[in-house]
C-alpha cells in the first residue's frame, strides 16, 4: 500500500492551483492525506479525484494572518486517526518536533490530538520543511510543501509517500523537479 503526503499546500496564496507534478506523483497512491493549511477546498476536491484523500485542519485555515476562511475547511477536524494495512496513522497539523516548549511533547500532543500514544505514524506540517523522525516508536513525518518549502518564496518543493508492507512502515520524501519527481537530497 502507499499512501500519498501532503501539507501547506496554500493555494491561492501561493500560486492560483497546485503544481501538476504534485498530481502526478499520486497517480499511483491508494490514499492521500493532507496535514492541513489548504485555504481554499478546491485542493481537497482535486485530490479526490486522483484518490480518497483525507484532511485536517491547518491553522491557516482557520483564518490565521487574516486569510478568508472556507466553511469547508472548519468543518475539517483537527486531528485524524486512520489505519492502514495495520498500521495507525495520524494527522494533524502541528506536533512540537523539536519538543517546544519543554513541556508540550509528541507524547502529549498525541493523547491530545488521538487519546492513545500508541501510534505507529504521525503526519504532520506546519513548519514547511520536510521532516522524518522516530520519537518513542512513533515515526512521525513532516512531507514539507509543494508550493512554500522552508517558508520560501514560491517554487518546487516537497512531498511524501508512507509505503506500507507487510505490517511494515517506510516514509520517504520527494523533491518536485520540472520533470517530475526526485529523491529527496537530505545534504543539501
Amino acid at each position: 500500500m502507499r499512501i500519498g503526503l501532503i501539507s501547506d499546500t496554500h493555494i491561492p496564496e501561493a500560486r492560483h492551483a497546485l503544481w501538476p507534478q504534485v498530481f502526478d506523483a499520486f497517480r499511483c497512491v491508494d490514499a492521500i492525506l493532507h496535514a492541513g493549511d489548504f485555504h481554499d477546498p478546491v485542493v481537497l476536491h482535486q485530490l479526490n479525484e486522483v484518490a480518497p484523500t483525507y484532511a485536517v485542519r491547518g491553522n491557516g485555515d482557520e483564518g490565521s494572518g487574516g486569510r478568508p476562511v472556507h466553511q469547508a475547511l472548519q468543518d475539517l477536524p483537527e486531528a485524524r486517526l486512520l489505519e492502514f494495512g495495520g498500521i495507525r496513522v495520524g494527522i494533524t497539523h502541528i506536533i512540537p518536533i523539536p519538543q517546544y516548549p519543554p513541556h508540550q511533547t509528541v507524547e502529549r500532543t498525541m493523547l491530545r490530538h488521538f487519546g492513545r500514544t500508541d501510534l505507529d505514524v504521525v503526519v504532520y506540517g506546519d513548519t514547511h520543511v520536510e521532516a522524518i523522525d522516530t520519537i518513542d516508536n512513533t515515526l512521525c513525518v513532516n512531507p514539507g510543501s509543494p508550493t512554500y518549502p522552508h517558508n520560501l518564496n514560491t517554487q518546487l518543493g516537497t512531498i511524501g509517500f508512507l509505503e506500507i508492507r507487510s505490517g511494515q512502515v517506510e516514509a520517504t520524501i520527494w523533491q518536485l523537479t520540472e520533470q517530475g519527481i526526485a529523491p529527496f537530497d537530505w545534504a543539501r
